[in-house]
């Protein structure tokens, strides 16, 4: 009797599985919107150039872009929970160097922890296709959420720890390997479950068989995945000076940045459950295009009295993107290994775009000596996301004809 109560009070596998992803989400942006508001700390204690102060953002998403595609094959080679063991403690490890005084600590920690983030964002929606195969919509939502709303905390408290709580910029960076240690106790009981062999002989062959760069569904995912990765990078790296064009404030300005975050966080929960239900998705894209075309249409032509409403619209506009963009791997494959594959060609082309996104708009800026243009590449983008949505948003999986 004593031992079947002892067996009772033991969590589940699935319980360590859930609670491992939520820490491993909460880590993938942290160590990247943590870094945004200490910038002009860290240039002017390094004594860097603008330019060499912005590559510390645009590192991580290369880095995204190079290795994504790669993360698939460590995985069957190695299996998918080692890897991402070896990528926690690497985080961590960056988290530590990039905090450490001098130039070189700054740029080859945030190089490191850029990768070990890369292995993380192509696996866990693998390992949620693989586990969670009948609930794919509320664990990439809760998935979701862990992810934006630590990233929205981070980048909030940053300055309040470095100069209220007198950590400096560098602790204030390195607080975070706090975050990603306790995400490597949390997954450390994985590796009894290691799993290389999980899936069947046939749904190996059917992977194996299926070149993910040679299917227009999988280049549709991708395309969505890019543009809606663009269209948030630009606004999170731009509408604070697109506002203050319009005569709002710097703080003001900063404030509602805040708010489009936060906007979007209850529909990185709500979308996905809802598209776990639908066989096809085309309404969830059109919706979505609606909310980014009306609220980047209100920043250019609407009302300054009513700007708090375009802020939200383009918040929950972001949200259902973004979300859309993660069930996609799920949706549109047919097994794990599938899903990895997509999810890192999806990852590769998306985090490019991204990259390339802030600074192509702000060269544009500066081109014009206005935000009108880099608004109506936001309306175009919108439009090609629409495009790319309703294809990859049909019911039908990748290598399928």
């Amino acid at each position: 009797m004593l031992n079947n109560q002892n067996t009772k009070a033991l969590p589940s596998p699935i319980g360590f599985i859930i609670l491992g992803i939520i820490f491993i989400a909460a880590n993938l942006r942290t160590p990247l919107t943590s870094v945004g508001p200490l910038v002009s700390l860290i240039r002017d204690d390094v004594h860097i150039s603008n330019t060499l102060a912005g590559l510390i953002t645009t590192l991580p998403l290369l880095a995204f872009a190079l290795l994504s595609p790669l993360v698939p094959k460590l995985g069957r080679k190695y299996g998918v929970e080692r890897i991402i063991l070896l990528a926690l403690i690497f985080l961590t490890i960056g988290i530590v160097i990039r905090s450490l005084s001098g130039e070189a600590n700054l740029y080859i920690g945030t190089a490191i922890l850029g990768f070990a983030i890369a292995i993380c964002n192509v696996l866990l929606p693998s390992i949620i296709k693989r586990d969670f195969p009948n609930k794919i919509g509320s664990m990439t939502g809760l998935y979701s959420v862990s992810m934006c709303l630590c990233g929205a905390i981070a980048s909030g408290i940053s300055v309040p720890l470095a100069v209220n709580a007198g950590l400096k910029w560098q602790g204030a960076l390195g607080i975070w390997g706090i975050l990603s240690f306790v995400a490597i106790l949390c997954w450390l009981p994985q590796l009894r479950n290691q799993s290389k062999q999980t899936v069947t002989t046939s749904q190996q062959r059917a992977s194996n068989n299926v070149n993910v760069w040679r299917s227009p569904l999988a280049w549709q995912v991708t395309l969505f995945m890019g543009i809606q990765s663009l269209v948030f990078y630009v606004l999170i790296a731009w509408l604070p000076e697109i506002l203050k064009q319009q005569g709002i404030d710097s703080t003001q300005s900063g404030w509602y940045l805040s708010i489009m975050q936060l906007a979007l966080l209850p529909f990185t929960f709500i979308v996905p459950v809802i598209a776990g239900r639908m066989s096809s998705q085309r309404l969830l894209v059109v919706i979505t295009t609606i909310l980014l075309l009306t609220g980047t249409l209100g920043l250019l032509y609407g009302s300054s009295n009513i700007i708090l409403l375009w802020i939200i619209l383009l918040g929950i506009g972001g949200g259902f993107a973004f979300s859309l963009s993660m069930m996609f791997f799920g949706l549109r494959t047919e097994n794990a290994h599938q899903a990895a594959e997509l999810s890192g060609m999806a990852q590769s082309i998306g985090y490019l775009l991204a990259a390339i996104g802030p600074a192509l708009i702000g060269y544009l800026h500066d081109a014009t000596n206005s935000w009108d243009l880099p608004l109506f590449i936001l309306l175009g983008a919108s439009v090609l996301l629409l495009l790319a949505g309703m294809g990859a948003a049909r019911n039908r999986f990748v290598g399928s004809s």
